[in-house]
């Protein structure tokens, strides 16, 4: 089990990282540019990679473990959102985190 929660784990950071090159299409406005091109494409080979994992790992996990894992894509937004976009992170959105983990963890660990 824990080989297919690493992959859950992976499958959680290509989403973020997809999401987070959708963001970036937008650093320049909506217009279409090679910046954009780029930074959307690269968003959706990542999207598209994590969706095929997600889709593997429902025939491995439960769902009722796989679907609720996926919060863990929100732990990894807030630290690219922060490293990266230089967004703030507020005790509110760290106690939301904190709760993810958590719950992650009431669902992982027997």
């Amino acid at each position: 089990m824990a080989e297919e929660v690493s992959l859950l784990i992976f499958m959680t950071l290509l989403g973020s990282l997809g999401g987070f090159f959708f963001k970036r299409c937008t650093a320049r406005g909506l217009r279409l540019s090679l910046y954009f091109i780029v930074n959307l494409g690269i968003g959706g080979i990542f999207y598209v990679a994590g969706a095929l994992l997600n889709i593997w790992l429902l025939k491995l996990l439960p769902y009722t473990i796989v679907y609720p894992l996926t919060a863990v894509t929100y732990i990894w937004t807030l630290v690219f959102s922060y490293f990266f976009l230089s967004e703030k992170i507020s005790r509110r959105k760290m106690f939301g985190v904190l709760l993810i983990i958590f719950g992650a963890c009431l669902l992982v660990v027997k």
